[in-house]
């Protein structure tokens, strides 16, 4: 009768067990004319991840999903086809869908506030003029999601900030992209792997 009178603890223990479930949430545009923009950091660092673990993307509802399983964790890596604009409409149907709380979703953009390559990861702020995260916090109703900002720069002339981040990364920070796109990487698995505040702990200062 103990065997069985475990088992069942055993199982009640599970059942109260948080789901290791995460939303990894790239901002970007669709579209072969916007792959190499700055404004698609998002894409990318989800790309170079799923290139990297050997998976593919699937078109779904509002947008391309992949999952990555990693140590119990399960990572849904989603790249909205919404535009950048209308990007919350994407996160909050995913986010439902799938039960995941907001404490759980890593989203991921492009910052003009930030020196190039810079990293920024943060429990929550405001939408900081990015049009991405305002749409996100609208429908969410809430600026308190964790978010990671990717430094683009701010080196174009006045009235030429759209032009700018819808242009392609120059041969420089192309080369430098490459070392940035890995540890990248490494921030959203440490994310899912070790939690926001060591995330923010170990890679903030990189």
């Amino acid at each position: 009768m103990n065997w069985f009178l475990n088992i069942l603890k055993k199982n009640k223990q599970e059942d109260t067990i948080p789901m290791k479930k995460f939303l990894i949430v790239g901002l970007g545009n669709i579209g072969s004319e916007y792959a190499n923009t700055r404004h698609n950091i998002g894409f990318k660092v989800l790309d170079y991840i799923a290139n990297q673990e050997g998976i593919s993307f699937q078109t779904v509802k509002l947008g391309e999903v992949s999952e990555l399983k990693i140590k119990g964790r399960t990572l849904l890596l989603l790249k909205p086809n919404t535009y950048m604009n209308l990007s919350g409409k994407a996160v909050k149907y995913w986010l439902e869908k799938e039960n995941i709380e907001k404490e759980n979703m890593l989203v991921i953009t492009d910052d003009l506030n930030l020196a190039f390559g810079t990293i920024r990861i943060k429990a929550k702020g405001s939408d900081g003029g990015h049009n991405g995260l305002k749409n996100i916090q609208l429908l969410l109703n809430s600026t308190e999601y964790p978010r990671f900002r990717f430094g683009i720069s701010d080196a174009f002339k006045k009235g030429q900030q759209v032009n700018y981040v819808l242009g392609e990364w120059d041969a420089e920070e192309k080369e430098k992209l490459k070392e940035r796109l890995e540890i990248s990487s490494e921030i959203v698995k440490s994310f899912a792997l070790a939690g926001l505040n060591n995330t923010m702990n170990e890679f903030n200062r990189k």
